[in-house]
C-alpha cells in the first residue's frame, strides 16, 4: 500500500470529498458566501479562490492518495485570503501565522497515520517558506460535522489559545514544537481530522 501527500492544484481539485469541493466557507466572506450558494456558483468560486492563491502566495492545501486513491486532506493560507476569518470574534490571526482552515480524513483511511502525514507536510512548506506559526479557530460547542474545527482537538495537538472566547477562541501552535510531536499528539490529529466530515455549513 503507498502513501503520498502532494500540494492541492487545478489539475487534483476534484480528488477533494465532493462537499469539500464546492464549499467556499472559508474562501469568501459571510455575504459573497450566501450570494455564490444562491447563484449555485461555489464550486466556480472555490476553483478561482484556489487558482488564485496559488499564484499570488503558492501551496495552499495538501491531499493525500492511499494507492492513487485520494484519502484526505487540509487547507491553509495567510488570513489575508480568507476572508472568513475577519468574520470571527476573536480575529485578527496574527501577522505571523498563516492560517488553518480545515481539512479531513475519509472514514475508511483513518488511523492510518494520514492526518500526521498531512499536517507534517503543512508544517515543512511553511517553514521552508519562513512562517513561524499555524492558528486556527476552533469551536468550544462542536457537535458534529463543521467548516470550523473542535476546540478540544486542537488543543490535544499542541494548540495554544491565544485570544479565549466562549464559542470561538484563536488558537495557535508553533512550527518549532512539531519536531517534538509524541505519540498521543499524533493520535490526536487522527481523531481530530477524522472527525472533520463533509461539512454542514453553520452561521458564525
Amino acid at each position: 500500500m503507498s502513501r503520498r501527500v502532494v500540494n492541492v492544484t487545478l489539475d487534483n481539485l476534484d480528488d477533494l470529498p465532493r462537499r469539500c469541493r464546492s464549499c467556499v466557507f472559508w474562501e469568501l466572506d459571510p455575504v459573497a458566501h450566501d450570494r455564490a450558494v444562491e447563484a449555485g456558483d461555489t464550486a466556480f468560486e472555490k476553483e478561482s479562490w484556489v487558482s488564485a492563491t496559488l499564484l499570488e502566495w503558492g501551496s495552499c492545501g495538501k491531499l493525500a492518495y492511499v494507492d492513487s486513491v485520494p484519502a484526505g486532506y487540509v487547507m491553509y493560507a495567510p488570513p489575508m485570503y480568507v476572508p472568513r476569518s475577519v468574520a470571527f470574534p476573536t480575529s485578527p490571526v496574527s501577522p505571523d501565522a498563516v492560517l488553518l482552515m480545515t481539512g479531513h480524513v475519509l472514514p475508511e483511511f483513518a488511523g492510518g497515520g494520514l492526518a500526521r502525514m498531512l499536517v507534517q507536510g503543512v508544517a515543512k512548506d511553511l517553514q521552508r517558506r519562513g512562517v513561524k506559526a499555524i492558528e486556527a479557530f476552533g469551536d468550544l460547542r462542536w457537535e458534529g460535522p463543521h467548516c470550523v474545527m473542535p476546540a478540544d482537538y486542537l488543543k490535544s495537538v499542541g494548540f495554544k489559545t491565544v485570544r479565549p472566547h466562549h464559542r470561538f477562541p484563536r488558537l495557535r501552535l508553533e512550527l518549532k514544537t512539531t519536531v517534538t510531536w509524541s505519540e498521543n499528539v499524533e493520535a490526536a490529529l487522527e481523531k481530530l481530522l477524522g472527525s472533520m466530515t463533509d461539512p454542514v455549513l453553520r452561521p458564525v
